[in-house]
């Protein structure tokens, strides 16, 4: 009971502005703006598969992480286990 919720006029005042910049790689000039949330996710992933592998040595695996990719990883790092 000693510390209150804040409330919106216990923040300081808050100065909006854009800067809009056209884009130079396609003609229309625009750009995308629905992916920017997914940027991170297939490199996240693919570290989650990558130190899920590792007990097998590997180190690296280039995306996307299917099946057949990730058992050819296998196979070829028992491969070099046995060399």
């Amino acid at each position: 009971m000693d510390y209150r919720m804040p409330r919106a006029d216990d923040l300081p005042q808050i100065a909006v502005s854009t800067q809009s910049t056209r884009c130079r790689h396609n003609p229309l000039g625009v750009k995308g703006c629905g992916e920017v949330g997914t940027i991170a996710s297939p490199a996240t992933v693919m570290n989650a598969v990558v130190d899920a592998l590792s007990s097998f040595g590997i180190t690296h695996l280039d995306m996307p992480a299917t099946p057949q990719r990730i058992w050819h990883a296998i196979q070829g790092s028992r491969q070099a286990a046995a060399v």
